[in-house]
Order: C-alpha cells, then sequence, then structure tokens
C-alpha cells in the first residue's frame, strides 16, 4: 500500500457539484485541498455542449447504475444515470438551474430544528454561488463563479408548449426562482457562452493551477481511515490495481451524491450494523440511519411523433417546464414539475419516432422512500438502490394527474402544426386504470436522487449527519452533498446541492452570517 500522510488539510471525495463549491471556498480561505474523484479529466466536448447530455447517458462518464427491481413499477430495474468525472452530474444533467421553494427549507429547518436551514438564510447563499446575466437582483447574485443565463431564442416547439399551457389556463412565469412557482415558463440555465457551466468549470476550473489544490482522478475510495474515532484519511485504488492511502490533517468530507456518499460510509462501516455484518463488513459505527430515507422525483414521458424534422435548438434540448398542483394537494410548495424536450424521450415498451418531441410528467413531492445498500463488501460493485418508487398511493395518482394535464396541453391547437400523433401513453389509453398502468410500466427518474445521509437531529433515528453535517459517531468526518437532505427540493437538486457545498464550506470555516 502507497501513503501519502499528511499530503493536506482536508480530502474531498467526489468533485460534483457540492463538492466543487466545498473544494474552492477551502483553497479560497487558505488551505490545501486533495480532490478524490473516481471519475476523469472533463476533457469530453458532449460534456460542454449544452444539446451534449443525452449522449453523456450510458457512456463513460456515467455510473451507469440500475435500481433494484421496483416492485410498485412493474418489477422494472430503472436506470439512474449518475456523472463520474470533474464535474459529477453536474457535467452530464440537463443544466436547469432551479432553486425550489421557500417551503421546502422552511421545513427542513422546522424537522432539524435548525433555523440556519431556513429560506431566510440559505437564499444568500444560492445568490452568493451565482452570476446571472441580468447581474444582481432582489432574487440572483451577480458576482459569483456559476454563471446563469435565461434562455435567449426558444426553440419553437418550447414556445409552442409555453402557449398550449397558458390556453389551458396556467400562468406565465417569467422567472422560477423568484417570487412566484406556479405556472408556465422558460427554464435559467448553467451555461455560458454556448457552453455548458459544470460546478467544476465553474467554481476550480479558473484556479486548477492553485498550488495547495491536488486533484486525483480515476480513484474509486474503498473507505474512510477512521483511527481512534476519528476519520483520518481514505483509501483508494487509482489507475493501478495498488490501494493508495491518503491523509488530512483537519477532516474529510463526503461529496460522492446520494449514491456514493452512503456507500463510501458502508464500506467504511459506518452504518446498520446488521446489514454490514450480512455483507463481511467489521462495524465501526453503527449507525442506523445510513441508506435510508432514498427517494427521487419521478419522471415519465408522453412522447408525441412529429410531422416534419425540427430544428436542433440553440440550448440545452430542455427549454421550458411547468409547475402544478394535483388533485388535492394543499402543500405550501407545487407538487408536479412537468418538463418539455424538443427530442423524444423515450418511454419503456413505447415506440420511439424519428421526428418528435415529448411532454414529461414529473412529480417534485413524493412520498415513497427506499434504501441504499452495499450487495457485497467489494467496493467494485455496484450498490443496491431500491428507491421503492410509487409505493405511496399519493405518488401513483399524483402522477396520473401529471400525465392527464400533459395530455391537455399536448392536443392543444398550439401543436397543431407539428403533432402528427400521441406515441405514450397512445390512443389506447382512455380511462385513469389505463394511465395507472402506464405510469407503473414507464415511471423512471428525474434524476434528483437525495435524503440516504440524512440531516437531523441526534434524537432522529434515521439521522446520519447532525445539522453542521459532522456524521455522527466518527470525528473529522462530514457529507456535503444532495444526501444530507431531509426531503427533496420541488426542484432540480443541481443549485441545492450547490448551495449545501456553499453552507458546508462555511460550516467547515466557522462562517457565521456572511
Amino acid at each position: 500500500m502507497s501513503e501519502q500522510r499528511r499530503s493536506s488539510d482536508y480530502i474531498v471525495v467526489g468533485a460534483g457539484s457540492a463538492g466543487s463549491v466545498v473544494v474552492r471556498r477551502l483553497l479560497d480561505a487558505g488551505h490545501s485541498v486533495h480532490v478524490i474523484e473516481a471519475g476523469a479529466v472533463d476533457s469530453d466536448p458532449a460534456i460542454h455542449s449544452p444539446q451534449g447530455w443525452p449522449v453523456l447517458l450510458g457512456g463513460a462518464h456515467d455510473w451507469g447504475l440500475f435500481t433494484t427491481p421496483q416492485r410498485h413499477a412493474a418489477d422494472r430495474r430503472i436506470f439512474w444515470p449518475r456523472g463520474k468525472v470533474l464535474g459529477g452530474s453536474s457535467s452530464m444533467n440537463g443544466m436547469i438551474y432551479i432553486r425550489g421553494h421557500a417551503s421546502d427549507y422552511d421545513e427542513w429547518a422546522r424537522e432539524t430544528g435548525d433555523q440556519s436551514w431556513s429560506w431566510a438564510n440559505v437564499l444568500p447563499l444560492f445568490k452568493r454561488s451565482e452570476s446571472h446575466e441580468l447581474g444582481a437582483t432582489e432574487h440572483h447574485g451577480g458576482d459569483g463563479p456559476l454563471p446563469v443565463s435565461r434562455i435567449g431564442t426558444p426553440h419553437p416547439l418550447a414556445a409552442a408548449f409555453v402557449d398550449a399551457a397558458m390556453r389551458n389556463g396556467h400562468k406565465l412565469i417569467e422567472d422560477f426562482n423568484a417570487d412566484e412557482m406556479v405556472g408556465v415558463g422558460y427554464t435559467q440555465t448553467t451555461t455560458r457562452g454556448g457552453e455548458r457551466m459544470s460546478a467544476w468549470k465553474s467554481f476550480v476550473g479558473p484556479i486548477l493551477d492553485h498550488p495547495r489544490l491536488t486533484v486525483t482522478t480515476g480513484a474509486l475510495v474503498h473507505r474512510v481511515v477512521v483511527e481512534n474515532g476519528r476519520a483520518v484519511g481514505i483509501e483508494f485504488s487509482g489507475e493501478g490495481a495498488e490501494l493508495v492511502r491518503a491523509y488530512a490533517d483537519a477532516e474529510v468530507v463526503l461529496s460522492g451524491g446520494a449514491i456514493g456518499s452512503p456507500k463510501t460510509l458502508l464500506l467504511s462501516g459506518i452504518g446498520p450494523s446488521a446489514h454490514l455484518a450480512s455483507v463481511g463488513v467489521d462495524v465501526v459505527v453503527d449507525l442506523p440511519g445510513v441508506g435510508e430515507n432514498l427517494h427521487d422525483h419521478v419522471l415519465l414521458s408522453n412522447v408525441y411523433e412529429s410531422k416534419q424534422p425540427l430544428a436542433a435548438g440553440a440550448n440545452n434540448l430542455l427549454e421550458a417546464q411547468l409547475y402544478a398542483r394535483s388533485d388535492g394537494w394543499t402543500g405550501a410548495a407545487p407538487d408536479l414539475q412537468p418538463l418539455f424536450m424538443h427530442i423524444p424521450y423515450p418511454a419503456d415498451g413505447y415506440p420511439v419516432p424519428d421526428n418528435g418531441y415529448t411532454i414529461a410528467p414529473g412529480i417534485v413531492a413524493p412520498k415513497s422512500r427506499g434504501t441504499l445498500r452495499l450487495a457485497s463488501s467489494d467496493p467494485y460493485e455496484q450498490p443496491l438502490a431500491d428507491p421503492n418508487i410509487l409505493a405511496d398511493p399519493y405518488d401513483l395518482e399524483a402522477m396520473v394527474d401529471a400525465v392527464q394535464i400533459c395530455r391537455e396541453i399536448g392536443a392543444s391547437e398550439a401543436f397543431a402544426p407539428w403533432r402528427r400523433g400521441e406515441l405514450a401513453p397512445g390512443p389506447d389509453a382512455r380511462t385513469r386504470d389505463d394511465l395507472r398502468e402506464f405510469v407503473r410500466r414507464t415511471a423512471g427518474t428525474y434524476h434528483h436522487q437525495v435524503g440516504t445521509c440524512k440531516m437531523g437531529s441526534a434524537a432522529d433515528p434515521d439521522a446520519v449527519v447532525g445539522t453542521d453535517l459532522r456524521v455522527f459517531g466518527v470525528a473529522g468526518l462530514r457529507v456535503a452533498d444532495a444526501s444530507i437532505m431531509p426531503t427533496v427540493p420541488s426542484g432540480n437538486t443541481n443549485a441545492p446541492s450547490i448551495m449545501v457545498g456553499e453552507r458546508a464550506a462555511d460550516l467547515i470555516l466557522g462562517v457565521t452570517g456572511r
């Protein structure tokens, strides 16, 4: 085994949305940082093109995870793309910048008992990260590292979607990151000058030659090294078979996401003791919440065939969206977030047209919860992800409501110049039972997995970290990524994960009121 004793003040495992922020802020504060990333350098041109994300799914930069068979979703194993590259999933996502509803964060504060996670206290962190193309406003930051842009020239089909939704009574929303969310409008994107701006490219790219920064790519983490109750380093394997040990003088920060971070904790013997024993991992800390509370926004596809070929578009292929409420939903935040794509995004078991577009129903307040477990003690083996989607009857009924809303929009006269016909769910799906079956057969992911290292009080049996993001029972170890979210925000999770990175950096540095 090779050792790198005292190589850095901090080790950050994972160079994704939150990890990139932590790295930048710690370097800015004068610390040395060793980044350990399982993926490669972000040199693939498809990463940097706003239209490139479809070809990245299932490719060399994707962990390529599948869930366990989902018994409430026709026993299908659902494909969960996750970024394995500098930038993590921010290097392969759809680049939508949205924070969620204020009530999402007020609920975090209420549940954890810590008002520092309330909307009033996290909004400045969102703004600190952001460099909005319109500059600083009440709702946006103007000089942060992360570029955020509006859709300049929308695709004609995206404009038709907005027009169709408005004809169906939905309100036009100019900015989903301002005061109102319920309605239809264009997305904002983490792009600038026709390029994707991942978290890594935005936060760390400008300082890659920093003398206190060490970046190790192609490094699969095997475990956190714990000595006398304290995390002191990481064991990982690099490009060769040799096991390498790197040390941190101050702290180890796990930023591997809702899949990677709990997997690392479990491999390190930190988790439910019975499960660890069942896969032959020695127990270091019996922490039952590790891998619990797994949940995700669920998305599927209403697919339409077009009468003619469609222009490629100049933006991210995901230019417009709708926020709405399902029947009987009374929450402060909306629970539905349909998304428009001017490409055919396949629905399992349904034909894919050569020329087509998609109105994708999505739910953003799922009640179903699942687990993340190890398949074995082998770090090279994918974990067992069981989100248990559609287990709660609400999730199924809300998704059916979303399908119906999307079908009504898809049937609008605004689409008449393009619409040849609906392929999924198709004309044979007439009743609500038909649509329930369609949802079970085709439900997939919105790519927003969270919750597996839940933040909470020590009295919460499912909590893994405190509100300071320290792992219970292990000194010198924190988690900073989407896995700490008690509940998923009502929007895409890239911006919230970046905010978690900002908050983690403040906590590590002892900064208050910034």
